[in-house]
């Protein structure tokens, strides 16, 4: 059934239709023979209780469902909200950050957070708002990077054994720094630069690697889109789903946070393209 679900629309629709009635009965079940039996049996082991953590839902794709007019990630959040707030136990559930830049935060807040807002994970720090430096997210970076070489190793072993996996401490920093604390991007450009060659890994290397990805950053952004991440530039600020859509969606901007609250900067492989040395050159 999971199968011919996963590949056939009819076979879900026809799913959705003959459980959409049972979904009190089913979640009274849920609780009743799965989740409390499990709660009960993780206190006898001296654990406070169980935690779910439902992840890959932020994935859902920003369209609308064939079940319904909403767009899914409301329907499913939203709509449904009060529903997956009824399992009886401690639920994570990862949801798309677009429904945090849309008119259905609030009703997102109350019906699925019972009234908490939605904890939004930013990106690692590499640079504070004035522009300065993150020490701590920057050596938080250069762990996490070199944990994959040195798993078992302290942190100050870590760091010196730099050179067995770059070339220098400044080529790991620059590494770091061009992430923008996307853990994701950064492992993408570390893989990269091993397919070229075994480490240490070059500087001329890893800015091989960096020019790449920079390059096919640049094919999705048009004039519009430049306009909009300037303002970005300017004013730290996205505001609304459309922009949200264009420019955190693509990863054209990143999102951080500190005592002040969240605010947004480029993704640091723009800040390497020429568009925007001449228009920095020309504003500052």
């Amino acid at each position: 059934i999971t199968a011919k679900a996963k590949n056939s629309p009819q076979t879900r629709s026809k799913l959705r239709q003959y459980l959409e009635p049972q979904t009190t009965q089913i979640l009274k079940y849920i609780n009743e023979e799965i989740l409390k039996v499990a709660t009960e049996q993780l206190k006898q082991r001296g654990k406070k209780g169980l935690v779910v953590i439902v992840d890959n839902l932020d994935r859902i794709e920003n369209k609308q469902g064939s079940s319904s007019s909403k767009l899914l990630p409301e329907y499913l959040f939203v709509d449904r909200g009060e529903q997956l707030s009824q399992l009886n136990c401690h639920v994570v559930y990862t949801v798309p950050l677009s429904l945090i830049f849309s008119n259905e935060r609030e009703a997102l807040k109350n019906r699925l957070g019972r009234g908490e807002s939605p904890m939004v994970l930013p990106m690692v720090p590499v640079q504070l708002r004035d522009g300065g430096e993150c020490a701590e997210g920057m050596a938080l970076l250069r762990q996490m990077a070199l944990a994959r070489a040195f798993p078992d190793a302290e942190p100050e072993e870590r760091l010196a054994l730099v050179t067995e996996v770059f070339d220098s401490l400044e080529t790991l920093d620059r590494l770091c720094q061009v992430s923008g604390g996307h853990v994701r991007n950064l492992l993408g450009m570390l893989f990269g630069c091993l397919r070229e060659e075994d480490p240490p890994i070059s500087r001329s290397v890893l800015e091989r690697a960096i020019r790449k990805e920079r390059d096919g950053l640049l094919l999705a952004i048009d004039e519009q889109e430049w306009q909009l991440l300037f303002q970005v530039v300017k004013e730290q600020k996205v505001k609304g789903d459309t922009e949200y859509q264009t420019l955190l969606r693509s990863l054209f901007v990143f999102e951080y946070l500190d005592e002040q609250g969240s605010w947004f900067c480029l993704n640091p492989l723009l800040f390497e393209t020429e568009k925007y040395k001449v228009w920095k050159q020309q504003n500052c």
